[in-house]
């Protein structure tokens, strides 16, 4: 508890100091005035895609080394795509957010569609459970309280200081989320033994890649993962940066990050299920297996690894989530025909400071509604996954910009796209309804209703070049 009070502190620290330095524009506090270089873009990327490490432990505890199939190497492999296809583009852009983009592409219904779409998907809801159950576990508080608690400490210093309190923290959380896994592995290995006493603790399966589920129950997720390509957390950073080379180099130095914090996660997930066979929450196994394996002061610091990881990414999602509702939802509907959102209007910060306090009402509400990390991804990235993944992979390739016809038909592909995936849901009840997942018949519509439009009048744009001089913030 005294770790995990020092670290609160801290984050308490940044709040009070950047209520004297607030963020001083709207460029400052979404893109952090676009002066963001290497380290930074590496530990605030590395850190805000990694919160959802409770549901890893839960998925690893209950499906062993398939975790790393579903949760790594499909997201590596988008990653890279996006690394050498879209990052240097999306940079070249110049735009605040990826609806600017499809607005400039699509029109603004599409536009419209899009943040609706991106701000259910960014709603922290599964980090905010994660960080309830950590914090339940650790006090023996309440859920509720855990969850309300830990929302409301993680959107205070994002509230004055935007992008830059969101970088500024993640430095350290990204240095405590690797020491907690550090710690807790070799740990484990030389207390209970290698890969020989997993294979025979281990139940039959765990050691299969599909983890005895099957293939097409891996399979989805590699089309989950192509999530990754709309990803706003990706574009903000992109955008953010100093200069296009940053922006691309950013991400593959990531994806080294990404796999040796996986194999960590994997192993720890495999030694919880040997260790911990009966544990009736899985979404615990982490912090169950740290507590019965490490002495008290180790454990604390593994806790507050948790608690960093997770936090990195509740600061995260809730901001965007608060830009895709108050600037890209809200002020863009409410602006005339024809007109685009000002780069620098008083008007979009409010809307963006009230869209934090909505967002973190509705994480709140849907992680105190929904038990499980897994099942709340699984569900927003089939429905949202089809709705964006062409027309804004296609708008960032340049490959927009078609008559008036041609727009509204890519507005109702997105439409129809995530009503189709919404509607087979349902109609499954959260199975595989005549054994097809959901995101697959979306994405079916979605190439038909827009793939044809494009084809028929592709408008190349033309990327800015901008090299300003390096400036970390």
């Amino acid at each position: 508890m005294a770790l995990a009070a020092v670290y609160a502190l801290f984050l308490l620290w940044i709040v009070l100091r950047l209520f004297r330095r607030p963020a001083s524009g709207e460029a400052d506090f979404l893109v952090a005035g676009r002066r963001l270089t290497l380290p930074g873009f590496v530990a605030s990327l590395v850190s805000t895609w990694y919160g959802g490490i409770l549901g890893v432990g839960e998925y690893g505890w209950s499906y062993g080394i398939s975790s790393w199939l579903v949760f790594g190497v499909p997201y590596y492999l988008y990653a890279l795509v996006f690394a050498l296809v879209l990052a240097r583009r999306a940079r070249g852009s110049r735009a605040l957010s990826p609806c600017d983009q499809l607005e400039r592409a699509w029109g603004r219904p599409a536009a419209l569609i899009g943040a609706g779409t991106l701000f259910v998907m960014t709603a922290p809801a599964a980090y905010v459970l994660m960080l309830g159950v950590l914090v339940q576990m650790s006090t023996g508080w309440p859920l509720w309280v855990g969850v309300v608690l830990g929302t409301a400490l993680s959107v205070s210093y994002v509230f004055r200081g935007g992008l830059r309190a969101v970088v500024a923290t993640d430095k350290v959380q990204f240095l405590l989320m690797f020491a907690a896994f550090l710690i807790l592995v070799p740990v484990c290995v030389a207390k209970y033994g290698g890969l020989g006493w997993l294979r025979a603790q281990l139940p039959a399966g765990h050691l299969d890649a599909d983890g005895g589920l099957g293939w097409q129950a891996v399979a989805v997720w590699y089309a989950i993962a192509a999530a990754t390509l709309v990803e706003p957390a990706f574009y903000q950073r992109c955008y953010a940066t100093v200069d296009q080379r940053t922006a691309r180099n950013g991400i593959l130095v990531s994806i080294g990050f990404w796999v040796v914090f996986d194999l960590l996660t994997t192993t720890a997930g495999l030694y919880a299920r040997a260790v911990l066979p009966d544990l009736s929450e899985p979404v615990a196994a982490f912090p169950a297996l740290a507590a019965v394996t490490l002495p008290g002061l180790w454990n604390g610091l593994f806790m507050v690894g948790l608690l960093a990881t997770i936090m990195s990414t509740v600061d995260s999602y809730a901001f965007l989530s608060a830009v895709l509702l108050g600037r890209d939802l809200l002020r863009r509907r409410a602006l005339p025909a024809g007109a685009l959102l000002g780069d620098e209007d008083p008007a979009n910060l409010r809307s963006v400071r009230w869209g934090l306090l909505a967002t973190a009402v509705l994480a709140v509400t849907l992680a105190l509604w929904s038990g499980s990390v897994v099942e709340l991804w699984k569900t927003l990235g089939s429905v949202g996954t089809p709705v964006l993944l062409a027309p804004l992979l296609l708008a960032h390739l340049g490959r927009g910009t078609v008559d008036a016809g041609g727009r509204r038909r890519v507005a109702w592909g997105m439409a129809l796209a995530g009503l189709v995936s919404g509607v087979w849901l349902l109609a499954g009840r959260g199975a595989p309804l005549l054994g097809v997942e959901a995101i697959f018949p979306g994405l079916v519509v979605s190439a038909v209703l827009v793939l044809p439009v494009v084809r028929r009048r592709p408008v190349p744009q033309p990327l800015d070049s901008d090299d300003s001089p390096p400036r970390d913030r």
